[in-house]
């Protein structure tokens, strides 16, 4: 596989929601709006890159029976160094995001890679592999509320071109997972085209 399929598998063909169907306690909670699913997403590749390169680099020291304990202590490191930084610079964000800042640390998507990929890989092609899957994660986060912030507060990234209020049922629970069956169902059909 060259680097550009190890990069783009994770956007499209392994992406992290829409194929996978990982990750979806993060994306049912912080897509109530485009900006929100966007720094989510953003924020968890910031980690699924840095941690992979870490794991890649390391693995062939960790002893079998350690592996799991040593990369969930990469992760958190890499997430203590999120959070400081978006405490500091991103401060709204940080607070909208709240509690699935730290949850980072076990998001299956992250620990999945590492135990997957990133152990048996390189450093280059782990950092293409966290930053495929993150983009694609960052991607359907950004779609979903997207979605959901349009139905159900007639707003684009927090600006209303609908007077009136949108469709409550959307930014609630039951609205993320009807926009989330929905988008699974195009995406997974436009890519068996």
């Amino acid at each position: 596989m060259n680097k550009l399929q190890l990069f783009t598998k994770g956007i499209v063909k392994e992406n992290p929601i829409f194929v996978l169907l990982l990750g979806l306690c993060p994306t049912l909670a912080t897509t109530t709006s485009a900006i929100n699913g966007m720094s989510m997403g953003l924020a968890t590749l910031f980690v699924l890159v840095l941690s992979n390169m870490a794991i890649s680099a390391i693995a062939p020291r960790v002893p079998d029976k350690v592996h799991i304990p040593v990369y969930i202590v990469v992760i958190a490191t890499f997430v203590t160094v999120l959070q400081f930084v978006m405490q500091a610079w991103t401060p709204v964000i940080y607070k909208t995001l709240g509690l699935f800042i730290p949850l980072i640390v076990v998001n299956c998507i992250v620990l999945g890679r590492a135990e997957a990929f990133a152990n048996q890989n390189g450093i280059i092609d782990s950092a293409l592999d966290g930053l495929g899957q993150g983009m694609g994660f960052t991607f359907s986060l950004t779609v979903l509320g997207l979605v959901r912030e349009v139905l159900g507060s007639g707003s684009v990234f927090g600006l209303k071109f609908i007077s009136g209020d949108g469709i409550l049922a959307f930014v609630m629970a039951p609205g993320a997972f009807l926009c989330l069956g929905y988008l699974m169902v195009l995406f997974n059909k436009f890519l068996k085209k």
